[in-house]
């Protein structure tokens, strides 16, 4: 019982948010363990760790629980439009597909360390089906934002807001690149 209680009681922690989420040096200064669990998984996949962090940045903004917000028609909330979850704001199809690829023993989407090895699995997997470099922040977060068939299929060069997001999330990687290179 009193296990129990212990259990519900840690699992409604959260890691806040870091302070300073423009500054990557910060953030690792303030999470240490994120440092590590980016990594290892930059280590696992081969895709840089200022990459895989300005994806968490841009798809939950450091947020563990993050979902996408809920429609209401009047006052009635309706289903999320999807189900994309936790810092990287993975759905549930491709989350099973890495558990299943990648085992399912400790992995959760609201866990900084599996979600930067669920970024680095699907970045290397989009680098082995489409070609995309690793070191390509843009075009890798337009094929994860849409999906392999969907980056295929070519409609993403006509969204306008997508393009703008990619191009955040291109400039996000190349500061937190050169700051992490003056970390101290």
């Amino acid at each position: 019982m009193i296990l129990a209680i212990g259990l519900l009681a840690l699992g409604g922690c959260a890691t806040a948010p870091p302070r300073n989420p423009d500054n990557l040096c910060s953030i690792f200064h303030q999470y240490p363990s994120w440092y590590r669990d980016a990594r290892r998984a930059q280590k696992r996949w081969g895709t840089p760790a200022n990459v895989l962090m300005a994806f968490v940045q841009r798809e939950s903004d450091f947020h563990a629980k993050a979902r996408p917000a809920r429609p209401h028609f009047l006052f009635i909330p309706l289903p999320r439009r999807s189900s994309a979850y936790g810092y990287a704001q993975a759905q549930d199809p491709v989350w099973r597909a890495y558990l299943k690829a990648n085992g399912h023993w400790f992995k959760s989407r609201k866990h900084m360390g599996s979600s930067l090895d669920f970024i680095g699995w699907y970045t290397d997997l989009i680098h082995r089906e489409l070609g995309i470099s690793k070191w390509d922040p843009r075009h890798l977060y337009i094929a994860y934002h849409e999906g392999i068939q969907g980056y295929r299929s070519g409609y993403w060069r006509h969204d306008r807001h997508l393009l703008e997001t990619a191009d955040y999330v291109d400039r996000l990687a190349r500061e937190y690149g050169a700051q992490l290179r003056e970390c101290r």
